[in-house]
């Protein structure tokens, strides 16, 4: 079973050092302290439990260190900065966990690169050795990348050349799309396996700089004080710390305060339940730095986030989730108004910034999902964005019971898909207008205005609801999960396509695909291998 939840106290890998509006998030990777057995975390190369405790100092940084301006990524080693994901967890590990793996990867590098685009906090890769693999995908996360120049350190992108498979967290596409390398030069590149060191690894804009040993720290310093200088940011805020969560595990389930997940393990389908908060919510802003971590959406979401990764890594064998809400749809009305009352507030940013990465990770969750509406449903503003991100939505059409839902402020754009767009853009593609008209609607809309609105997929009567339902999940649980994974990642993103979108789409298709083939994972194969004195031989045929 895999816990997502850690701390600064507890990492083994990391050294997270903060002096001023600096921090420095030093590797360090334990090599006998892996998440499974049968390798060894030579080399600062890293397994999951190395990115966890790496998405939760990202997280921290937000939260706890608002402060903070720019965040220095270095290494502890001497002369080698980061070897990538290990080889021989990914040559062991099941398909499924390789590619959750690269999913979870890629959303904290987009942590980073979201902490610098809305957060100010500008994230430095100062690469004290070699970078390779995931190791220079962590790098081009960062907004800057400098390259000590000691005669031996190099970048490079080696998975084509040595293990037959594709750089697994962006790389590619953040070569030509972030880093607008040109296309021939990233062919090149991603083709070398010893790839390149200072002088042409920056003409071809692969990094930002280079600088002699004597003068590598000295350097990154001067620069890193610029940035600071330059951030005309002065006032120094004071963040809030990030308990842990507290749930009750039981075979069935998880039960927290805000979030219960009910696994029915026989049907391969579970009910993910998210709550309301209780009436008279704070709409100060003292009020709120008071609360903290559990001012209800910090803490609500925290909850969901928690559960979706649970659901993804630890419950294969789940390929459908019901989600419900519970409780009042005026006291979910009520934050979001407080939200975007208090939007320029940096706590306020920060938490309506992480309930939009939560609702991205639930996007890009190769699991089906449903929404239920019913009676005592509460699916308003931010918690309507679940029903929006949902495969399908059963709204029960009974007119002797309550039953509602409801657009806010938040709906307009404050939490947007991984294409920038919100999810009433992504829905009303073929009527934009649609999206306007909603907003424009005074009060709740019942069953059959929703119907109406396109928001609802089937709306079932009381006498059929039941073995309609029961029906829906039977069927959707029967089919294929891998061309529902397929399927459903083609749907969920209309429109344009973005740096996300590109990336997650191709993890989805061709990763998912390059590491089921005998080429990299056959008994031949590059990524079998590895290491070994036997040679990989390749079947030759193009399809």
């Amino acid at each position: 079973m895999v816990n997502f939840e850690t701390s600064p106290e507890a990492y083994r890998h990391w050294k997270l050092d903060i002096e001023g509006q600096v921090a420095t998030l030093s590797m360090d990777v334990q090599e006998d302290v892996t998440l499974n057995e049968g390798y060894k975390l030579k080399l600062n190369s890293y397994d999951l439990g190395v990115d966890i405790e790496l998405a939760d100092a990202v997280q921290r940084l937000r939260f706890e260190h608002p402060e903070v301006r720019v965040v220095v990524i270095s290494s502890l080693k001497p002369r080698i900065f980061c070897a990538g994901a290990n080889i021989y967890m990914l040559g062991t590990s099941s398909h499924a966990f390789k590619v959750n793996f690269c999913k979870f990867t890629n959303e904290t590098r987009c942590a980073i690169e979201d902490a610098t685009a809305n957060s100010g906090q500008k994230y430095v890769a100062a690469l004290n050795g070699t970078a390779s693999g995931g190791g220079y995908e962590l790098a081009i996360a960062c907004e800057e990348i400098y390259l000590v120049d000691d005669g031996n350190s190099a970048i490079s992108l080696p998975e084509v050349p040595l293990l037959g498979v594709l750089p697994g967290t962006g790389g590619l596409t953040r070569l030509v799309d972030k880093r607008k390398v040109r296309r021939d030069r990233a062919d090149v590149f991603s083709t070398l396996a010893e790839g390149l060191k200072g002088k042409r690894a920056k003409e071809w804009g692969l990094i930002d700089e280079y600088f002699p040993t004597s003068k590598f720290q000295e350097s990154v310093t001067a620069r890193v004080q610029d940035i600071v200088e330059g951030n005309g940011r002065k006032k120094a805020e004071r963040g809030i710390k990030l308990n842990p969560l507290q749930v009750e595990v039981t075979t069935d389930g998880r039960e927290y305060k805000y979030v219960s997940v009910k696994l029915n393990r026989e049907k391969r389908y579970a009910d993910l339940t998210v709550r309301a908060p209780d009436a008279n919510t704070p709409t100060a802003i003292e009020e709120i730095e008071k609360l903290g971590d559990t001012y209800w959406p910090l803490q609500a979401y925290r909850e969901l986030d928690d559960a979706l990764l649970h659901l993804r890594v630890n419950q294969l064998e789940i390929g459908l989730v019901c989600v419900r809400t519970e409780g009042s749809i005026e006291s979910v009305l009520a934050v979001d108004k407080t939200l975007e009352a208090n939007k320029d507030h940096w706590l306020v940013r920060e938490v309506t910034l992480h309930m939009a990465r939560v609702l991205r990770r639930l996007d890009l969750t190769a699991k089906s999902f449903f929404a239920m509406i019913e009676p005592g449903s509460c699916f308003a503003g931010n918690l309507l964005e679940l029903a929006l991100s949902a495969d399908r939505t059963y709204m029960l059409n009974d007119p002797e019971a309550k039953v509602e839902m409801t657009t806010s402020e938040l709906n307009k754009g404050a939490l947007p898909m991984s294409n920038e767009l919100t999810r009433l853009q992504s829905r009303f593609l073929a009527n934009p207008e649609k999206a306007d008209e909603l907003f424009k609607h005074k009060g709740t809309l019942d069953t059959e205005e929703a119907e109406e609105a396109g928001l609802v997929t089937f709306a079932p009567d009381d006498l059929d609801w039941e073995d309609e339902i029961r029906v829906a999940i039977e069927e959707r649980t029967s089919l294929s999960p891998d061309a529902l994974t397929g399927m459903e990642a083609s749907l969920r993103f209309a429109g344009q396509e973005t740096l996300d979108t590109k990336i997650f789409g191709r993890l989805t298709a061709w990763q998912n695909w390059i590491f089921q083939r005998p080429n990299a994972v056959g008994p031949q194969g590059a990524l079998t291998n590895y290491g070994k004195p036997t040679q990989s031989q390749f079947d030759y045929k193009r399809t």
